[in-house]
């Protein structure tokens, strides 16, 4: 046992100089996040309004977000529904334009730049150009070709019936290109050998695709899919720049009310900290338990 002590610590003396070389980051890791997420778990069981001190409630938090506020689950619905609206219309448009791109051979790293622009672009300047083309009467783009064929405008951020599928289809073009980018690689990726192979085998394209490619592509799909799930059950900027101005956070009704805008609204325009902090902590929950499940179904499936 003594051996083993005096083991592990000639081991850490060894390796000195790389922790002193990693120790600034730590640092900065630990200030800027480690310790408000310690600070924030500590709030979702406080009453705190940022100008008296934390007083302790204990459940009290959790106990009404689940069974009393109505809106929460209003939040929670909208983004559910937003989720299955942008992860998985936005997966299959990235790796068909991933295939597409993928087989030509010129102009490669144009296409390249121009899927990929959308990603680089801040959302702020995204989602200003959006509102613009979903702008109400004549004046949207949208509306104007709408007329010209002879349909009449539609409201498409003052109607609750179509808010939050309009922030969808902008979610879904915003994020073609990084999911794209992936895709990309990751075809790239598989051997040549192995397509010339299934081409001697007389392996059709549609076999190829469900039979070959796809398993060899499980790997960027996991990941995918995780990091879309994640991005989609925290959208904010869209939401919040396409429904500035309504009546209610999140839009007109509250049609497009998702998690976060009602953390925000709840935590930086009332000041009701410790119960922004319970709602971010249960968004964290959720999306736990949805990238454990993912993991789980995915080695069954291997």
């Amino acid at each position: 046992m003594k051996a083993k002590i005096l083991d592990t610590f000639d081991q850490l003396y060894r390796m000195r100089h790389g922790y002193l070389f990693i120790m600034p980051a730590l640092v900065v890791i630990s200030v800027f996040v480690f310790l408000p997420m310690f600070w924030s778990l500590f709030l979702s069981f406080t009453e705190y309004n940022v100008l008296e001190p934390p007083k302790w409630v204990g459940l009290k938090n959790y106990t009404t977000l689940l069974f009393h506020d109505k809106l929460f689950w209003k939040a929670v619905k909208n983004t559910v529904f937003y989720v299955a609206g942008t992860v998985p219309i936005g997966i299959m448009l990235s790796l068909a334009c991933a295939l597409a791109v993928d087989k030509i051979k010129f102009l490669k790293n144009f296409y390249r730049t121009v899927y990929f622009l959308p990603t680089i672009t801040a959302i702020v300047a995204v989602a200003v150009i959006w509102k613009w083309l979903y702008a109400g009467g004549q004046y949207g783009l949208i509306n104007h070709y709408l007329l010209k064929i002879g349909i009449d405008p539609i409201n498409w951020l003052t109607n609750p019936k179509t808010t939050l599928p309009a922030i969808i289809v902008m979610s879904i073009w915003g994020g073609l290109g990084y999911n794209f980018i992936i895709f990309l690689a990751g075809l790239q990726g598989i051997p040549r050998v192995i397509h010339e192979a299934a081409q001697i085998d007389g392996v059709t394209p549609q076999q190829y695709f469900w039979y070959i490619m796809l398993p060899l592509l499980r790997p960027v799909m996991v990941f995918v899919v995780l990091m879309s799930v994640i991005t989609s059950f925290q959208v904010f900027d869209q939401v919040y720049i396409l429904t500035q101005g309504t009546e209610y956070v999140g839009g007109v009704l509250h049609s497009a009310l998702t998690i976060v805008t009602y953390l925000y609204e709840r935590g930086f325009q009332r000041f009701y900290m410790g119960y922004a902090s319970a709602i971010a902590y249960m968004l964290f929950f959720v999306i736990f338990v949805l990238t454990i499940l993912n993991f789980r179904l995915m080695r069954l499936r291997d």
